[in-house]
């Protein structure tokens, strides 16, 4: 099955193979089994089996969203009301997540978490990583995952979420269930393992042990760091390869050198920044002029979980990028897209050029960088996955899914 999708205004491809012709004119594109087989002008566009017109409409890809925590229940939103009203952000808050969670059936967490991709899916996310992390135990953690299978490819162990409550006073033990059963029983559940570094979470000398027995079982390494501090996290995650580092809100020029070179390198390790967590906690921005002049290799994600930031929008975090993170909305548009697919190592996203994966998105606008001019406006009007159009998310959140 072929689709052709002509009549568009602006396409921009991200082709990572024709950097000089990245935005297009008076385009159209051709999906071929579920592939990108043809790209052009749209008066030279062959036939197809199927036909979408853009009606004169931007066409992007589709946005991957490289960092997120879906499974879950329950809410906090009294902790964003309180920190609205001057409460700092702590990283403790997450056990609150975990025991609801925990007391959830498998029935409620899959239906918020089929919710909130439907969510993302109409607002063109088109790829999404999931992790664990609100269960912390063997078998909850294990859960989490197959259930973040059945929605997506790129999931991760993120057991080295928080130490939970019954462990308080041993977190070795903790450590050692994390590195060992916890492991065993989600590594094949799993693409990635991620580990959070903070003072409310795990030390950089506890992040590398487990870090290291995750490669050992073969998943590959992603690290949150810097959220609320420059805790030596971004150095860990660059010594060790890690795929990407995740929030780097707080960066020594050290941690920005070692990000640059490792952009340069074949073991590149992607800066992710989260624009949304500042937005809902009120911390600082991240600095990403200061990470893109030195090289470095940025995505955006939205991190959507119920404590740091309840948020799905990619077009949100794109404007916040253009506002707040002094991004142009060319270089937002690349990292909420390609620059994921760089931090999810995957080169058959993120981009619209021959052979990439089938993913659109067609805009209810003219010009890509509306995302940005006209935060908080639908403007995604059509999604394609995988060359299949796919309907936007439902209007109202299931009631089973409300924890």
């Amino acid at each position: 099955m072929s689709i052709l999708v002509s009549n568009i205004a602006q396409l921009v491809t991200l082709d990572p193979a024709d950097p000089e012709r990245q935005v297009r004119e008076d385009a159209a594109l051709v999906i071929d089994e579920g592939r990108i087989a043809w790209v052009g002008d749209n008066a030279e566009a062959p036939a197809a089996d199927a036909h979408l017109d853009a009606q004169g409409a931007a066409v992007i890809p589709g946005f991957v969203d490289s960092h997120s925590h879906l499974v879950f229940a329950g809410d906090r939103v009294d902790e964003f009301e309180a920190r609205m009203a001057g409460r700092s952000y702590t990283a403790g808050g997450i056990r609150t997540t975990v025991a609801a969670t925990r007391e959830a059936s498998d029935d409620e967490l899959n239906a918020r978490l089929q919710h909130l991709v439907a969510q993302a899916r109409a607002q063109g996310t088109t790829t999404m990583e999931v992790k664990s992390g609100y269960g912390l135990t063997v078998a909850h953690e294990a859960r989490a995952l197959r259930l973040a299978r059945a929605v997506t490819t790129e999931t991760t162990f993120l057991g080295a979420h928080v130490v939970p409550a019954e462990y308080a006073h041993d977190r070795e033990a903790y450590v050692d269930l994390v590195c060992g059963d916890m492991l065993a029983e989600c590594a094949p559940l799993a693409r990635f393992i991620d580990v959070f570094i903070d003072s409310g979470a795990f030390t950089v000398d506890e992040a590398r042990r487990i870090l290291l027995a995750g490669r050992d079982a073969a998943l590959e390494l992603r690290v949150h760091a810097g959220q609320l501090a420059a805790d030596g996290g971004v150095a860990l995650a660059v010594e060790l390869g890690a795929a990407s580092v995740d929030h780097c809100t707080f960066l020594t020029d050290d941690d920005v050198e070692l990000l640059a070179e490792s952009a340069r390198s074949t073991a590149e390790t992607v800066a992710t920044l989260l624009p949304l967590v500042e937005f809902s906690t009120k911390q600082p921005y991240p600095n990403a002029r200061r990470l893109l002049d030195a090289g470095a290799s940025l995505a955006l994600a939205t991190d959507c979980n119920p404590g740091s930031n309840y948020s799905s929008s990619m077009p949100l975090v794109i404007a916040l990028a253009v506002r707040e993170l002094s991004m142009t909305p060319f270089e937002a548009l690349a990292a909420a897209t390609r620059g994921g697919a760089r931090a999810l190592r995957r080169t058959d996203i993120g981009h619209l050029g021959v052979g990439a994966r089938g993913d659109v998105v067609i805009l209810d606008a003219p010009d890509y960088r509306h995302l940005a001019y006209r935060a908080g406006v639908p403007l995604v009007r059509e999604v394609v996955q995988g060359g299949v159009v796919v309907p936007g998310a439902p209007s109202r959140s299931p009631r089973s899914a409300e924890g």
